[in-house]
């Protein structure tokens, strides 16, 4: 074994052109791209924003991920086409690096104090609880100034696991439910697709999580634009408000080399109101009840005083990406996932806080118009050189 090929490797950048060297979690860890380059591994720059407030953290084995999730860029049918190192996960690439230099990274500063939470996730992998508590235990003796969040993996996780990881200093526990009814997680998630995800057992985590991690501390993620209706995900929504958790909003932006990247994105429309409504039920104290839909469950009236309604929605919040919280305002995800359900272009979760501009095309977008954002490349370049 030559030299260059025992040493350990200090950072991985995907790269679908070489061999794909030998790296496992515990030991590695995959960050996203924007964690990255806000820790200096890599050159780059976001679009109007500084990158991200959340090092999102993913478990990594050469095997991969064994479910097969349709519209998953991770999935399991990708074996043959890609080392799993180098698939793309929620449109962006995600390079490797020691956990322990992560770590030194941030105890020295080199985020410039832009991290407020950290974020494990988990995959379906014989060895991804056992190694979720391992970096979680790192991570909590070494940097305890930036809480954690558990993406977690309710497939082979137990209930007494849950408390664990809550005993352990797990901050907010979260569960990718993504698919807002049975029918549409069987489709995408379930048996139909050869893959071992469970509704029954998805719900049951975050019933779980309710009763150990308690209100405010627990969230699911739910995507829009898989053939459910805005009634179906209001619905949803506000039983996971009800149950003293948050709900965290995706477009559904189709993931290449996965089983649904031939699908359309979500309607600009739809994700508007969906986002609106979602903002309602989680901060403004809407409420599903108070809604009507139209026959094809789109969403007529938010059942909501007209002058506050105007508010909230010129405030811009209720479209920014939605997450787990950071120490800044509550209403806001410290996880801003820049350009994770959509390219610059065309931007479904604004990673920024929206201009009066922004404001204007939301409502464009929500009249049914179909209009975009005026991104230029120029307008980066300008202000690099400012």
């Amino acid at each position: 074994m030559s030299d260059a090929t025992a040493a350990p490797i200090q950072f991985y950048k995907p790269d679908y052109f070489t061999k794909t060297p030998e790296m496992r979690s515990p030991e590695y860890v995959q960050m996203s791209t924007a964690a990255a380059i806000t820790l200096g591994l890599m050159d780059g720059q976001m679009y109007r924003t500084s990158c991200t407030h959340c090092l999102n953290l993913l478990v990594t084995y050469p095997e991969g991920c064994r479910a097969n999730c349709s519209y998953c860029g991770l999935a399991r049918h990708r074996e043959e086409e890609r080392d799993y190192a180098d698939r793309n996960f929620i449109r962006v690439d995600w390079p490797t690096a020691p956990l322990d230099d992560v770590i030194a990274r941030v105890k020295n500063g080199d985020d410039a104090g832009g991290f407020q939470r950290m974020c494990i996730s988990m995959i379906t992998h014989p060895n991804s609880d056992e190694d979720t508590f391992t970096i979680l235990d790192k991570w909590v003796a070494e940097v305890p100034h930036i809480p954690v969040s558990i993406l977690s993996n309710p497939t082979t996780l137990r209930k007494d696991d849950i408390q664990a990881l809550k005993d352990h200093g797990a901050d907010i526990f979260t569960v990718a439910l993504d698919a807002v009814t049975p029918e549409i997680f069987e489709q995408t998630r379930g048996k139909t697709v050869k893959s071992p995800h469970r509704w029954e057992k998805y719900w049951r985590a975050i019933e779980w999580a309710a009763e150990i991690f308690g209100p405010e501390k627990f969230g699911a993620h739910l995507i829009s634009g898989m053939g459910e209706s805005e009634q179906e995900t209001m619905e949803v929504a506000q039983r996971i408000k009800d149950l003293g958790g948050h709900n965290h909003m995706f477009a559904f932006f189709p993931e290449q080399g996965s089983l649904m990247e031939d699908w359309e994105p979500v309607p600009q429309d739809q994700w508007r109101r969906v986002q609106l409504g979602r903002f309602l039920i989680d901060y403004g104290g809407g409420h599903y009840a108070d809604m009507s839909f139209d026959d094809a469950g789109r969403i007529k009236d938010f059942g909501f005083p007209e002058e506050d309604l105007e508010r909230i929605l010129q405030s811009g919040k209720p479209f920014q990406t939605s997450g787990c919280p950071g120490k800044d305002d509550e209403e806001v995800s410290a996880c801003n996932r820049p350009y994770g359900d959509s390219p610059p272009s065309d931007i479904r979760s604004f990673p920024f806080a929206l201009d009066d501009q922004d404001v204007d095309l939301v409502r464009a977008q929500m009249r049914g118009e179909q209009v975009r954002n005026t991104f230029e490349l120029e307008e980066m370049e300008e202000e690099d050189e400012e």
